[in-house]
């Protein structure tokens, strides 16, 4: 019996933007939450400049360990953690991430999905360099660097804020997962 050929993939968006951002939508603690952490940073291109309207999701641990999290992740109460977050970059390319540091592991994951892409990307951002990560110490010694958030000068009210910048190709690329 013959075969058809194979559907051509599709590059992904433009996207609607019905729901996909949503408002406070890297916010998992309110702003001066005791133990909030702001992680931020660019999405860049192989050339180096911004790329606008990226969205970018996080899934985390509570700081206690648990991967329950709460359902339903447009919660706003302040009381109740959901371990999930998504937010567009803005038109120059930044994205701002609100949260605390999760528990059980030293890292928050990351899919990243941009307009012209066929699939969506993975990666991890570490808060701290564990000696004992398995998938850390699989990766080259001179790319783990682009998957460590870097300690920056704290934010307002003592806030500890991290950066993360996300370079799909070129020079400094971040070390992207397959799945």
């Amino acid at each position: 019996m013959p075969t058809a050929p194979g559907t051509p993939s599709q590059t992904s968006g433009p996207y609607s933007g019905l729901g996909l951002p949503f408002p406070g939508g890297g916010d998992l603690v309110p702003a001066g939450h005791p133990g909030a952490v702001a992680l931020h940073g660019l999405v860049l291109d192989g050339e180096g400049a911004p790329v606008p309207g990226a969205l970018l999701e996080f899934w985390q641990p509570g700081p206690d360990g648990s991967r329950a999290g709460a359902p339903g992740s447009l919660r706003r109460d302040g009381l109740t953690f959901t371990g999930f977050a998504r937010v567009a970059t803005r038109g120059d390319g930044h994205y701002v991430l609100r949260t605390l540091l999760p528990g059980g592991v030293p890292y928050v994951s990351v899919c990243l999905h941009v307009r012209g892409l066929q699939r969506h990307l993975f990666t991890r951002a570490y808060f701290s360099e564990p000696s004992d990560d398995p998938l850390l110490a699989a990766v080259p010694e001179e790319r783990r660097g682009t998957l460590l958030a870097v300690p920056e000068k704290r934010g307002a009210g003592g806030c500890p804020v991290y950066r993360f910048d996300v370079r799909l190709r070129g020079e400094g690329e971040t070390v992207f997962l397959t799945v």
